[in-house]
This record gives C-alpha cells, sequence and structure tokens, in this order.
C-alpha cells in the first residue's frame, strides 16, 4: 500500500477504545475516521473529545464504509468473531482486544481463513513489543528451569476499568485471570511453547456470577516449572502488581510491572512503557501493509486462551 495515512475504524469506545484513540492520535500513519459503539452516551461524549471523527450508525455500516484500511476492536469478547468475519469481508485487516472469544469454535473458523485466505489479524498483547520479551527470547529456551508468576489487585475491576462495564467483573466472560493473567501466559507460550495446567484452584464469591479473586496454579510449559498466584485485594497498594520471575538455575531475570522495570545480573533497568506502545502501532502498520510483524496472531492468542480457561476450569478440555 502507499497510502500516507491508514485509516481506522474504531468499535468499542469503553476504557481501551479511549487509550487507542489517544495513542493513535499521536501516530503519523494510522489514523482513526470512523467510530461506533452500541451507547450513544460514549459516542457523544468522544465525538466531543475527537471532532474530527465521524460516527458510523451501527458497526456493521462502518466495517462497510469505504475508505478504511483497518478495524480496531475493543468490544466485549462476546461479539469479536462476527466483528472480524465482517471485516475481512470488507477486506480490511483486524486488531482486537482480548480475551479473543468466548465461542471457540467461532475462533477457529476465523482462523482457518486467516490461513486459507491470507487474512490480517492481531490480538492487542501489549507485551509482544516489549524489551522484557526481546530479553527473554534472547536466550537459549532450553536454559531456562523455573518461572514464578504473581499478580495481585487492591479491587476488581481496578477504578480506571469502571467504564468497561459490568462484564468485566463478572466471571462469564470477564476476571484477572483472563485480562491479566493471558499477557504473561503469552509470553509464557511464546518464549517456550504450548502450556499443560497441572493443577489450578480458583476461588470465586458466593454469588454465583462474580469472578474469581484468587488463582494459584501449577504448569508444565515445554518442561520448565511455572508457578502461578493472583490474588484480589489485601495489602496491595497500587491498582494492580505483577512480578514474573525466570530462573535458570544460575541467573534470573526479573520483570516487574507490566515489564517496566527490569533487574539482571544485579542490574536494574527502568523502561518507559511509551517504547512498547510506539513499537505495536509501528507493527500493526507493517500488519495493514502485508509486512512480517511482531503482534500475536488470532491462533496464538486462541492457544493462550486456551491454557487461561483451563486455569479457569481444569476440569474441562477445550481442545
Amino acid at each position: 500500500m502507499n497510502h500516507q495515512h491508514l485509516n481506522i475504524g474504531v468499535i468499542g469506545l469503553g476504557v481501551m477504545g479511549q487509550r487507542m484513540l489517544a495513542r493513535l492520535a499521536a501516530h503519523p500513519q494510522l489514523q482513526p475516521t470512523l467510530i461506533w459503539d452500541a451507547n450513544p452516551a460514549a459516542l457523544a461524549k468522544t465525538l466531543q473529545q475527537y471532532p474530527q471523527l465521524k460516527a458510523a450508525t451501527s458497526a456493521a455500516q462502518l466495517i462497510a464504509a469505504p475508505g478504511l484500511h483497518s478495524l480496531y476492536i475493543a468490544t466485549p469478547p462476546a461479539p469479536h468473531m462476527a466483528l472480524t468475519q465482517l471485516a475481512f469481508d470488507a477486506g480490511l485487516a483486524v486488531f482486537c482486544e482480548k480475551p479473543l472469544t468466548v465461542d471457540f469454535a467461532a475462533a477457529r473458523l476465523c482462523i482457518d481463513r486467516i490461513e486459507l485466505e491470507g487474512q490480517r489479524a492481531a490480538v492487542n498483547f501489549a507485551l509482544a513489543s516489549s524489551k522484557g520479551l526481546g530479553l527473554l527470547l534472547a536466550s537459549p529456551r532450553e536454559d531456562w528451569r523455573r518461572v514464578e508468576l504473581e499478580v495481585s489487585f487492591a479491587r476488581w475491576p481496578r477504578p480506571w476499568q469502571a467504564a468497561a462495564g459490568a462484564w468485566l467483573g463478572e466471571r462469564a466472560e470477564g476476571g484477572f485471570t483472563r485480562e491479566v493473567l493471558s499477557h504473561f501466559i503469552f509470553v509464557l507460550q511464546r518464549v517456550l511453547g504450548p502450556a499443560r495446567v497441572l493443577s489450578s484452584v480458583a476461588t470465586y464469591p458466593q454469588d454465583g456470577r462474580s469472578a474469581e479473586t484468587e488463582l494459584r496454579a501449577d504448569l508444565d510449559v515445554a518442561g520448565v516449572a511455572v508457578g502461578i498466584s493472583g490474588k484480589v485485594g489485601g495489602k496491595v497498594d497500587m491498582d494492580d502488581q505483577n512480578r514474573m520471575l525466570w530462573s535458570t538455575g544460575e541467573r534470573e531475570l526479573e520483570l516487574k510491572q507490566w515489564f517496566s522495570e527490569i533487574e539482571q545480573r544485579g542490574r536494574e533497568t527502568q523502561i518507559p512503557a511509551q517504547l512498547a506502545q510506539i513499537d505495536q502501532l509501528d507493527q500493526w502498520v507493517a500488519m495493514i501493509e502485508g509486512r512480517p510483524h511482531s503482534l500475536p496472531g488470532y491462533a496464538e492468542a486462541l492457544a493462550v486462551q486456551q491454557t487461561i480457561e483451563s486455569l479457569l476450569n481444569p476440569s474441562k478440555n477445550k481442545e
């Protein structure tokens, strides 16, 4: 493609949609032009903040609009596959939020179409563009012996997620395992390979609806032992904290706070989050233009979600 600007349609104007619009505003090539949300108030507020944007009358009308190059999907997961299929019909590249889907069969149909037709699609696992992942991939995979992953939250959903909708705090589609642990499961599987859940125990409120408040699990990832601990509440002085410790037996690599703090060989390095964000958008451009990129594809995202659902429902086989 020889376009100076690549026009982006945005469906879903909650927390993630707003964050992406703010990031896209600073990018020299990706240009949001058309938006839609099922909530009229969210649509009106976004148009007030970004008067240069235009509102579509529906998700389908947005996808079919001429002049778009890519669709960004920031809705809850239920409509992701249907929107993706419509985008493929329109010749658009798709960048989708996670969790990828609530329908594994529909996701496999999308993946089949991607492979058969060469469709362009990726999922927003932000750590794919991190320096920390680059360091892990630069080490021989067979050297790793043990990984410890810890996440904690003062509350769930986190305060800044209040506008995302009730689904985020409910066990059907939301919860911190799907929303946060999935980013780190992605890293594990990209570095090491497929994961096998050895044991997993999730704790839920007694209301029968709310998402998990604690998760403890042990995995085997290509022969590497992985221990996971996640909890909501307790002595947490930030919205969320996370720590991933990789060990070879002789040396350790510690990655904290979304890989923005890296410690190895006694030295700690601070990595500005903006660097990974800029790289991610540049990778999106590469995907749109049909060039090689590092963004996770739908098949990789589905493999992550299979592991996530096995953590939450270890008795059910999602394969």
